[in-house]
């Protein structure tokens, strides 16, 4: 049996190690810390002991992460951060004006953000924190709430559906005046962005096509892992993206994306707020919870 639960080092010396791989000195490390430099390189060589690896190669003039030694700061340096993020969120939980809400990157910019901001106006006296991830979102104490697309598994989570949007071709004006009324098979033909992301419960180009009964062979195009690229070189002209209507329903009215008529596809999964149990939300994030929910509301109807 471990003689720790997570069989971990003495925290000491990954706090030392972390310090002088960060700042590739001894000495540097102890300034952070209020040490000495001989008890930074005491503790780094007790966790290179513990470990049985060399994690500095020692030079003259400072010091040299050897390769396990750059995986482990690359591991420390993200942990660390996440427990920094997550203390901050604790302390900042029992203030009722501090509301933390997350969402991906497409959803941020094109549509949460301009919704908090309209939020803010209303209600000055509550701080919005958004956290931006094309991952799969956890609620902790790091998150109030998160905007994702389809139900979250946890049955302690309280989940509200937002919307159900419609999946269409976009692309540049020109290219979409060009392909305008084209079947499935001329698109199928395109220069197709794909979307390669973390989450595979979007709707890829492959099952749209499907859904709309075309069989035939799909253009491989490019392919990138973020929906905001997508979106980009699509109004950049490098090709079709699969556009969530509402989402990037700015673009559209902007000019800078068009639908290529005729083809729609209704989302198989709609778009859902998740939300900590009721009694754990401060009254601001029900009131952010509230407005969301309202907010999305006002979005076009969705067939029954």
């Amino acid at each position: 049996m471990s003689r720790r639960h997570y069989d971990l080092p003495p925290l000491t010396t990954l706090t030392a190690f972390e310090a002088a791989a960060r700042h590739l000195s001894f000495k540097k490390a102890a300034e952070e810390l209020s040490v000495t430099p001989g008890a930074v390189s005491h503790q780094v060589k007790a966790l290179e002991g513990e470990l049985g690896v060399a994690l500095f190669k020692r030079k003259h003039r400072g010091v040299e992460l050897t390769p396990p030694g750059q995986t482990l700061y690359d591991t420390l340096a993200g942990s660390f951060t996440r427990i920094s993020q997550s203390l901050q969120a604790i302390r900042d939980h029992g203030a009722a004006g501090v509301v933390t809400v997350g969402s991906t990157t497409a959803m941020a910019s094109l549509w949460l953000s301009p919704a908090v901001i309209r939020f803010w106006r209303d209600h000055p006296e509550i701080n919005i924190n958004q956290v931006v991830r094309d991952k799969a979102f956890t609620t902790s104490a790091e998150l109030d709430l998160y905007i994702w697309y389809g139900r979250e598994k946890d049955p302690r989570l309280e989940q509200f559906p937002l919307y159900r949007d419609r999946l269409l071709p976009v692309a540049s004006p020109e290219k979409a005046k060009e392909l305008r009324d084209a079947d499935l098979a001329t698109l199928a033909r395109q220069r197709l962005i794909h979307l390669e992301g973390d989450d595979i419960s979007w709707t890829k180009w492959h099952d749209w096509f499907r859904q709309l009964g075309y069989t035939g062979p799909v253009a491989s195009g490019i392919r990138v892992n973020n929906y905001s690229i997508a979106l980009q070189a699509a109004q950049d002209g490098a090709g079709l993206t699969l556009g969530w209507e509402q989402l990037i329903s700015p673009l559209l009215r902007r000019g800078d994306l068009q639908v290529i008529t005729p083809h729609v596809l209704f989302a198989p999964q709609k778009f859902y707020l998740i939300c900590k149990p009721e009694d754990e939300l401060t009254p601001s994030a029900r009131m952010l919870r509230d407005w969301i929910i309202e907010e999305a509301r006002q979005i076009s109807d969705e067939p029954s």
